[in-house]
């Protein structure tokens, strides 16, 4: 897994997240896209999330 997969994951999940999922799986989990996902890692990235760094 990629780190901004983890970091993902445990934005979206919560920290205390147990089970990883890798983009196309979180997507699918989450009812949404792959490129959604991709959009929202670049904006926590903008923001200054930790967990993107």
């Amino acid at each position: 897994m990629q780190k901004d997969e983890i970091a993902v994951c445990k934005k979206l999940l919560g920290r205390n997240v147990k089970n990883f999922y890798c983009l196309d799986c979180l997507a699918a989990y989450l009812g949404t896209t792959v490129e959604d996902i991709k959009d929202k890692i670049e904006e926590f990235k903008a923001e200054g999330c930790v967990l993107f760094k």
